[in-house]
């Protein structure tokens, strides 16, 4: 069926979904108990959604729409400080990361529902695989002209958004020398990657979309895993590529960047978006994951190569002015301090050297979401 028109959304509002690891304090391995405390959730309100991720050892959560960043932020807060009381009566741990540093992807337990046994039956053991955790930003957009037009032009800044989120340095016991390995759990899948170049919506939705799904390998916008995607039903784009941060005020500050940073593209104040933007990309998406911020990107316009911690910092200055517009000032100073500082990655790294053992990096990845460290 044709795919559904682009529905009318309040531009430059923002929703953050965070996928989160479900630990066992005994091992701190992870452990299957979505179910559990998907039930015991479900018996009170909570201040936001929370639903099932493709294994049981996962859960995702969804903030409400916002248009400013303290907002987010607040709800964000109450959401972690209900999971965490939750958690605390089944005796397991909730943390951030990409990764789990040590779980081992033939232990997991596809969560029961439809879809996922779907996944499971198609991708086989990719599925499993995918027990990787991320944050997807959602921001609302006037129409689905503009909506292709910012997924293009954010196709620079997708290195700055997996530095500063990057958490995930340690797959299957070891460190892989990458700051975000999850990504390439991601790029495994066949419908990976970037969006086709369109920026039109008629031409993205009635020729590219109509022609996929008459493939047969396509039947809606969830098929595909790209780095961001429209999302017509929200009347939204997707941000996709950032792993889930250690805190949430990390979170809610990533948001805030994405936000100011639509804003500036919105007034057209770059060159617009062209094919050729894409040279680059995969190369500057590569130096973000292995390297993080001290990773070196190429300018897809002007093919100058550059710092990416420079560049993200030069990025932050430019968008003060957008951010104190639209209340997302704060994120953008946090997100400042990170990119002088080092990343959750360089964190993990010196939790695990500090206690000796990835268990005791675990413990305090479990500490810090919770706000005590």
């Amino acid at each position: 069926m044709p795919l559904e028109p682009f529905a009318q959304s309040q531009a430059l509002t923002f929703g953050v979904e965070l996928e989160l690891q479900l630990v066992s304090l005994s091992d701190f391995n992870l452990t299957a108990a979505s179910p559990d405390l998907l039930h015991l959730l479900n018996r009170k309100p909570f201040p936001g959604n929370v639903t099932p991720e493709i294994t049981e050892s996962m859960i995702e959560i969804n903030s409400s729409v916002h248009s400013a960043h303290q907002p987010l932020l607040g709800q964000l807060l109450e959401i972690r400080d209900t999971l965490v009381a939750a958690a605390d009566q089944l005796n397991i741990g909730l943390c951030g990361g990409g990764t789990h540093p040590f779980q081992h992807w033939s232990e997991q337990k596809i969560f029961s529902k439809e879809r996922f046994r779907e996944l499971s039956s198609l991708y086989g053991y990719l599925a499993k695989q995918f027990t990787v955790f991320g944050q997807h930003v959602h921001i609302g957009c006037a129409s689905g002209d503009d909506a292709m037009f910012l997924l293009h032009s954010l196709n620079r800044y997708i290195p700055h958004f997996i530095a500063l989120s990057a958490s995930s340095p340690f797959v299957q016991g070891h460190d892989s020398l990458f700051d975000s390995a999850r990504l390439n759990s991601v790029f495994a899948f066949p419908m990976s990657g970037r969006a086709p170049f369109t920026l039109s919506w008629d031409e993205f939705a009635n020729v590219y979309f109509a022609k996929m799904e008459a493939t047969g390998i396509i039947r809606s916008m969830k098929d595909f895993y790209w780095d961001i995607r429209p999302k017509p039903e929200f009347g939204t784009i997707e941000l996709r590529v950032c792993d889930t941060p250690l805190t949430v005020e990390r979170a809610a500050a990533l948001a805030g960047y994405l936000q100011a940073l639509c804003a500036y593209l919105l007034e057209r104040r770059e060159e617009p978006p062209v094919e050729d933007d894409y040279l680059v990309y995969n190369f500057n998406r590569f130096q973000a994951c292995r390297f993080g911020l001290d990773g070196t990107i190429t300018h897809p316009k002007s093919y100058e190569s550059m710092s990416l911690r420079e560049d993200i910092l030069a990025s932050l200055r430019a968008m003060a002015p957008y951010g104190e517009r639209h209340g997302s000032g704060a994120a953008l100073r946090h997100l400042t301090a990170v990119a002088e500082d080092v990343s959750d990655a360089t964190y993990l790294r010196r939790q695990y050297q500090h206690e000796g053992s990835a268990e005791g990096m675990v413990h305090a990845a479990i500490e810090r979401f919770r706000g005590v460290r």
